[in-house]
């Protein structure tokens, strides 16, 4: 008996549709980045992209629990002397709230070709309006 090896042009791609709003960050994340990854599907292989595309709105109503919003700290640096810049939560989600949702599911997808990969099916939008009407996303409760 052989191991089934899934191809990467057996992958059947859909568009799923993911509400934020009131739902804990990391769960959240958690979630979409096993959808991204095909880790709900029956023909999973680590090593290929067997995922669906995720379209994530209301970005900006994400939860973050305990005192997270003053205490969570994201990180960049410049490359100069002293670039190291520091942001709280609460400052990153008036700025640009697609990055907390952005960056937590970064934190669990494998790091490489095939994480951004992965990454790059997902989009994520601070308001309820999204621009991938067209591809009929079904909408999942997670």
């Amino acid at each position: 008996m052989k191991t089934f090896i899934p191809e990467q042009k057996d992958m059947g791609r859909k568009w799923v549709l993911v509400d934020a709003d009131g739902q804990v960050l990391g769960r959240l994340a958690v979630k979409v980045a096993n959808i991204l990854r095909g880790k709900n599907k029956a023909c999973f292989a680590p090593h290929l992209d067997c995922g669906d595309h995720v379209v994530v709105v209301n970005a900006a109503k994400v939860v973050l629990t305990g005192r997270k919003d003053e205490r969570k700290v994201y990180q960049a640096f410049t490359g100069h002397m002293s670039g190291l810049k520091e942001v709280t939560a609460d400052v990153v989600r008036a700025r640009n709230p697609e990055r907390l949702i952005r960056d937590a599911v970064w934190g669990m997808l494998p790091k490489g070709a095939l994480g951004r990969q992965q990454l790059r099916k997902m989009r994520v939008y601070a308001g309820a309006e999204h621009n991938q009407s067209a591809q009929q996303p079904e909408k999942v409760e997670l």
